[in-house]
């Protein structure tokens, strides 16, 4: 009996250090996701590396077999690891499903085909200026939805930010922005951007389920209205079977873009508000310079730095003007759950 109790003892001291980790483990993880920067830069470095992603996939992988499967594969990783959270909470979801499926389709599904509809008909250049009106439009539906007011700090960040995003298209030269022209491509890149900027307003009022439930409805529902886009592709012939670097490329944007991006991004909404959230949206074209050098082998310019320190600074404007009393109260009771 001694000797048993003797291991026991001996087991106990040695799980010791293990309990130990998890509940270091477990507070570090309780402060990372009440970072509201850091989650939300994550997110933008995530999706700036999505544009080096949607270079590298061209001839691997046709556009709309990654944007269906990239979200089968987030739907499979839930499906194993949240089902019983899931059903936990489904009853705080279930009332919403119209409106979280709506949120779903056009935020992840209709967004990313107006993308790809509109990169066939417009400019690089073009786009990057199109989606820089992202925070502006934010901002904007914020003061008309919720009436929530706009600093003159807010609106000066914003343009700051734009001038940055503005180089960054025009690779320094402005007088490039001078000559441009408009088409087709830009009015669908520009009902996208208004799309997911209606889509990020939308997050703020989101249903009292957990964070990661509900990205769960929403991945579920893109994945379910990417289908027949998927289809649509198929029957006109451009739709192909991945490469092995069409794997790993697809693999990369499901994980990093599509789901730890999107998790973060929401996280982020919950702590500060889609107003100052949207802001940083403008760092994405930056990172994604950033990582084209630093991957594709393309050559850094003086103006990159600019660019950065333009966003940047921006972002550090905007964030100096107070939060309204409304947005406080809804960041911090979303924070609560």
């Amino acid at each position: 009996m001694a000797g048993l109790l003797q291991h026991a003892c001996g087991c106990a001291l040695r799980m010791r250090p293990v309990a130990q980790m998890a509940n270091a483990l477990s507070r570090a993880l309780t402060r990372f996701n009440d970072q509201p920067y850091l989650l939300i830069g994550l997110s933008t470095v995530m999706w700036g590396g999505n544009v080096v992603a949607g270079r590298l996939a061209v001839g691997q992988i046709s556009p709309m077999a990654i944007t269906c499967l990239r979200w089968f594969i987030v739907c499979a990783i839930f499906g194993v690891t949240l089902r019983s959270r899931i059903a936990a909470e489904w009853p705080l979801i279930a009332p919403h499903w119209r409106r979280l499926a709506i949120l779903g389709a056009s935020g992840f599904t209709l967004f990313n085909a107006l993308f790809y509809m509109a990169a066939q008909h417009t400019t690089a250049v073009n786009m990057a200026v199109l989606q820089g009106t992202f925070p502006a439009l934010v901002l904007l539906g914020m003061a008309l939805v919720f009436k929530a007011p706009v600093s003159l700090l807010q609106a000066l960040g914003i343009l700051v930010t734009f001038c940055g995003v503005a180089i960054i298209a025009c690779h320094g030269d402005l007088a490039t922005l001078t000559s441009l022209t408009f088409n087709r491509g830009d009015l669908l890149l520009l009902v996208g951007t208004v799309i997911f900027a209606a889509y990020t307003i939308a997050l703020r009022d989101r249903p009292k389920a957990s964070a990661i439930v509900i990205f769960a409805a929403l991945a579920a529902s893109a994945f379910v209205t990417s289908i027949p886009f998927l289809a649509v592709e198929a029957a006109l012939g451009h739709s192909y079977l991945p490469t092995p670097k069409g794997l790993l490329v697809l693999s990369f944007i499901a994980i990093g873009p599509s789901l730890l991006g999107q998790i973060f991004f929401i996280r982020g909404i919950e702590l500060i508000g889609p107003s100052r959230t949207g802001i940083f949206y403008n760092l994405v074209p930056v990172f994604g310079a950033l990582f084209a050098v630093a991957i594709l082998g393309e050559e850094f310019h003086p103006y990159h730095a600019l660019a950065f320190a333009l966003v940047l600074g921006g972002i550090w404007l905007s964030e100096r003007a107070p939060a309204t009393p409304r947005i406080a109260a809804a960041s911090s009771g979303s924070a609560a759950r």
